[in-house]
């Protein structure tokens, strides 16, 4: 029986040290020993319970001499495993290559703000803002996991921030008016222009587009439905169908003219395109509304290439968009643009930005305020017009 610093039984297993924190420690049924400090007794004499109860049944159980390394893979694997596959990979992505070679093999226990801030401070001069903030947002996370697990005391990362600038609102990519028009005319002459065009009606994001299948279009109701996603994954190299984005991101979308217009012509030459082999694939995926498993036939899809006869990867659209770009004298961009343009442009005619947040699935309004709520030359200069003829009316 251990005591505490006033020489009261504290329970088997337990004890108290003499900077007042709790000593908690078992041997597991194969002989290994698992420990923890804590700052209250009840806190070891819980901890102790749930882990003998875990060793005992053979639940999970999770060391207290757990290495960030193991943690890491743990959190992946049981802790997030729900979240898009993109956010995980990008998750992965930056400890791999920015955290791990600091603090891996350390200790989760012994992880320290100091040891975070060395992380951030080394991207400082190789890496962009929002690429540190990625690193930033993976060690918040994963530690914020393991403190609500009680497997460590404190947060490491508090007091720690990050000084470069991440991409300003003002950066964020959108066409003028002018932009939109030469991009259109030029896009019209090539086999694309349907998918250039649908984005600019709709705000959807690329895996959405690449993804759309005709069942997700009532023709009746004239909508559009945002219920799954599809990308191609390099090494190995395979189409992976997945849920959208977030929660939110399922939604149900309701077509201008001009975008009915357009996949009507898409199916319109449905019956006269040529068709991969490949497309006889049937992709399932998780729903992250039921859990439950879901399909994409891959013969259903609304847009392939008319080349490869199978859908277009993301990397060429973007190589695609380049091309047309340099042909109609404008300053190049990536197929995201093309999502910020329909955002811009629903702003500018006045929707309210609760509305706008629904129609491209943000998770938050302060996505969308911070991102979109900001007003371009042509708007101003309109507004102030505005203003000028209230006053000498």
């Amino acid at each position: 029986m251990g005591k505490n610093l006033k020489g009261k039984e504290c329970g088997k297993g337990i004890c108290q040290r003499k900077d007042g924190f709790y000593y908690a420690r078992f041997v597991d049924k194969y002989g290994k020993r698992h420990e923890k400090y804590v700052p209250t007794l009840p806190e070891a004499r819980n901890w102790l319970e749930e882990a003998r109860f875990a060793d005992t049944h053979d639940n999970i159980f999770v060391p207290s001499d757990m290495t960030v390394d193991a943690w890491f893979e743990f959190w992946q694997e049981n802790m997030i495993a729900d979240l898009a596959p993109n956010t995980r990979r990008n998750y992965r992505e930056r400890y791999v290559r920015n955290i791990q070679p600091v603090i891996g093999g350390m200790l989760l226990s012994n992880v320290k703000p100091m040891h975070c801030k060395v992380i951030l401070n080394r991207m400082e001069e190789d890496y962009a803002g929002s690429t540190i903030r990625q690193a930033y947002i993976t060690m918040g996370t994963m530690f914020k996991s393991a403190l609500m697990n009680d497997l460590i005391i404190k947060h490491p990362m508090n007091g720690v921030r990050y000084s470069k600038p991440v991409q300003a609102v003002d950066d964020i990519k959108y066409l003028t008016m002018e932009e939109q028009g030469k991009f259109l005319e030029t896009a019209q002459r090539s086999h694309n222009y349907a998918q250039y065009a649908l984005i600019l009606e709709t705000g959807l994001r690329t895996g959405e587009l690449i993804g759309l299948t005709w069942d997700a279009i009532d023709w009746e109701k004239r909508t559009l439905t945002v219920n799954k996603t599809l990308e191609y994954r390099h090494m190995p190299a395979f189409w992976r169908a997945g849920p959208p984005k977030t929660q939110q991101s399922y939604r149900t979308i309701p077509l201008t003219n001009r975008a009915y217009e357009i996949l009507q012509s898409v199916e319109l030459s449905r019956a006269y395109r040529k068709e991969s082999p490949m497309l006889s694939q049937t992709l399932e995926y998780i729903d992250r509304r039921t859990g439950a498993k879901s399909q994409l036939v891959m013969r259903d899809l609304v847009f392939i290439n008319f080349r490869t006869v199978m859908p277009n990867k993301n990397s060429s659209y973007d190589t695609h968009l380049y091309k047309l770009c340099d042909e109609a004298g404008i300053k190049r961009f990536c197929m995201h643009a093309l999502r910020h343009t329909y955002a811009t442009r629903a702003i500018e005619s006045g929707m309210q930005p609760k509305v706008l947040q629904k129609l491209l699935g943000h998770a938050s309004i302060k996505t969308t305020m911070d991102r979109y709520v900001h007003v371009t030359d042509d708007s101003m200069a309109n507004a102030v017009r505005q203003f000028e003829s209230h006053q000498s009316a």
